[in-house]
């Protein structure tokens, strides 16, 4: 059986685009890492990695089409993909976009906001990777930046965004709240009142920045990865329970 995951209605109607957003079920790793961890950065066997990142790609109903993944540094920086790219090289790289037909984006996440981006008219993909960082900094936008100089327009990407830390489980504090109205006033919105502490709503900031770049449908799937630690693998949560926690892995492919 392939390894469930969640998809967004708006990129599944789309031709050519496949897509996947993949929790922790269905894999073979074992232990801290059980089942689909992504990364072999965390500590788990690269054998049941390769294996977890085949089950996706296989789920994705392509064939075994090739993963294009980058090293994951909370930056900007964005991978453009071409018919020479060295898919084995994982530069660094919070984001990557492709015309290439045959072979699949990846991006890894534990509580960070993955997004998956398609125009179908002109056959470009993109997904990007958006902790607090990259999303302050404005990792979506470099992302959609990288697909127009490939061919696309704004008015015709799709966007999904997917699982991710939700802002009632992500507890930011005063000193992180004053840094952000200082350096990152356009985030400010954001911080959200909780018990206690102030909350960073990343995910509600992605999509207010997806909708000031002007796409053509934006769509949030998943809920909230350190809520379901049986769903989804959560940095937070597994710091707060002295764990390590894997990464799950989000797809999007131009068949």
């Amino acid at each position: 059986m392939h390894p469930p995951f969640e998809t967004a209605p708006s990129l599944s109607a789309l031709p050519r685009i496949r897509h996947g957003f993949f929790g922790r079920q269905g894999g073979v790793s074992e232990g801290e890492f059980a089942a689909l961890n992504a990364s072999v950065a965390v500590g788990d066997d690269p054998a049941n990695v390769r294996e977890n990142i085949h089950r996706a790609v296989m789920a994705l109903k392509l064939g075994p089409v090739p993963v294009a993944m980058a090293r994951q540094v909370h930056g900007t920086a964005v991978l453009t993909v071409g018919e020479q790219t060295d898919l084995d090289a994982r530069p660094e790289a919070d984001a990557l976009v492709t015309a290439r037909p045959g072979i699949a984006l990846g991006i890894l996440t534990a509580d960070c906001v993955p997004v998956l981006l398609a125009d179908p008219q002109a056959g470009v993909i993109g997904a990007a990777h958006a902790g607090w960082r990259g999303a302050v900094d404005g990792v979506l936008a470099r992302a959609v930046e990288a697909m127009i100089a490939l061919g696309a327009s704004a008015g015709r990407i799709s966007a999904a965004i997917g699982p991710s830390i939700a802002p009632e489980s992500y507890e930011v504090g005063e000193a992180f709240a004053a840094m952000i109205g200082r350096d990152y006033p356009d985030a400010v919105p954001f911080i959200v009142a909780g018990r206690g502490k102030p909350h960073f709503d990343v995910p509600g900031l992605v999509e207010s920045q997806a909708r000031a770049l002007g796409l053509y449908s934006i769509e949030a799937v998943g809920g909230d990865s350190y809520a379901a630690p049986e769903r989804y693998f959560s940095h937070r949560y597994g710091t707060h329970k002295g764990t390590r926690a894997g990464r799950q892995i989000s797809l999007v492919a131009l068949g």
